[in-house]
């Protein structure tokens, strides 16, 4: 009851600071919004800045639909991708609240012919991608409609990864199977228990599965810039746990809240999914539906989404008490590094400026060309006005172009933390070495 009181204020609150405009800093904000928006071929896009508990800048860019040039507004419903694992995870945090649930409870309990070799996994390995189960079940298609038993049923004859516990490895295939278990326990469809449990208490009231052929309103539609102009994405008629949820910046701000003032679990339990698991005795940096990590000392826990047409992010530096969200119906924006840039206005020290030069096309033109990042992932880079522009071949890695923009004649930028270095040995263009804080990815020139 205290919990749901305090919810109560903080909803009253949320409803009248939604539009307090942040008077400080909206020009600058704005401004690298649509610079940012302008790089990346963005359509729409909206913003929100939660400081303390209450929003200080609610902002939207751009629109929703391109050939109808309908305006993004904080009531556009976009494709939360799998941002929506954060609000699997809390689903199955309440039933383990409510005492129907353990972590450590093996999964096949739940799976009927459930395989001998995942006897072994437990809820907890699931829910922080420590299970050995593939990404997804083998012959996935994201254009044919089946049920999640159906799907999980296609790799009972998978091998595993690993060993339960040892490795961390993403699997939209694991959130289907909690999904699947919520179910089980509940004896109702998954989609009814968030819309009971979470969705209605909370006044998410445009918040719901995500489908293709229901009528929703004011839903934004997803785009691709790939080829050298824009294009609408396919639409994915399967319902997959990597792209579960519709919602609105409206109604994630009333999901910030909640998590703030523990409308939805306690703070010990909440505090458990941001707890990094460890897999055999490393951090994993993931709890449970949240990464867990620092940004040049700043503590972060965040979760975004990336699905083809569809970016999403939800940021909270925890000791700062600054928390961002970020939606976009464009494939190539960077929302983690733009929640990064936009907390830093707010936060001193944490985001990192990156100025850029002006370079002739032939200067541009020495560095085009393919790099090799493996026989199943070359990047063809081109160049692109200001710029270069960059597409990987590997269908895993999203369709869609990205701008990168210059430095030096030799190194280019996406975003202030991810740098593209041209190498040369011998006065002769070698390899591309892509450098993200202390990680460096090489990709050799082909001719």
């Amino acid at each position: 009851m205290r919990a749901s009181k305090a919810f109560a204020w903080a909803a009253l609150g949320v409803l009248i600071l939604l539009w307090v405009p942040d008077v400080s800093h909206a020009d600058s904000i704005d401004r690298y919004i649509r610079a940012e928006m302008t790089n990346q071929r963005i359509p729409g896009l909206a913003l929100a800045v939660i400081r303390d508990g209450k929003p200080v800048k609610v902002a939207t860019y751009g629109v929703a639909n391109v050939e109808l040039q309908v305006p993004v507004t904080p009531g556009t419903v976009f494709r939360l991708a799998s941002l929506s694992k954060q609000i699997i995870a809390t689903g199955v945090m309440l039933l383990v609240a409510d005492g129907k649930l353990t972590l450590d409870e093996p999964i096949c309990r739940f799976l009927p012919q459930c395989p001998q070799a995942w006897e072994p996994i437990t809820i907890r390995q699931l829910l922080s991608h420590t299970s050995g189960l593939p990404m997804e079940a083998p012959g996935n298609d994201p254009f044919r409609p089946e049920s999640l038993l159906a799907e999980i049923r296609r790799a009972y004859a998978v091998p595993r990864l690993s060993k339960p516990g040892t490795h961390w490895s993403y699997s939209n295939l694991g959130y289907g199977i909690l999904l699947q278990i919520i179910e089980k326990l509940t004896d109702r469809p998954w989609s009814e228990f968030f819309n009971l449990r979470i969705f209605a208490p909370l006044g998410m009231k445009d918040t719901r599965i995500t489908s293709v052929f229901d009528i929703i309103p004011n839903r934004a539609s997803g785009y691709v810039y790939r080829d050298d102009k824009l294009h609408n994405v396919a639409p994915l008629i399967a319902v997959r746990p990597g792209g579960t949820f519709v919602s609105t910046l409206a109604d994630m701000i009333k999901w910030d809240a909640a998590i703030t003032h523990h409308a939805l679990l306690s703070r010990a339990l909440q505090q458990q999914t941001w707890t990094p698991v460890l897999a055999d005795g490393i951090s994993t940096h993931y709890g449970f539906g949240w990464w867990a990590d620092e940004v040049r000392g700043h503590r972060r826990v965040r979760h975004g989404g990336s699905e083809p047409g569809w970016r999403t992010e939800y940021t909270r530096f925890v000791d700062d008490h600054v928390d961002v969200i970020v939606l976009a119906n464009g494939a190539s924006i960077r929302p983690d590094d733009v929640a990064v840039e936009v907390a830093g206005h707010y936060i001193p020290g944490l985001s990192i400026e990156r100025k850029t030069v002006k370079l002739g096309s032939s200067v541009l033109a020495a560095v085009a060309g393919r790099y090799e990042l493996s026989p199943a992932d070359v990047l063809k880079i081109g160049v692109d006005g200001p710029g270069l522009s960059i597409e990987s071949t590997n269908p895993l890695q999203g369709s869609g172009e990205w701008r990168l923009l210059p430095v030096s004649s030799d190194t280019f930028f996406i975003s202030p933390d991810e740098s593209y270095v041209f190498v040369r040995e011998n006065g002769h263009l070698v390899r591309l070495e892509i450098r993200y804080g202390k990680t460096v990815v090489t990709a050799k020139r082909l001719p």
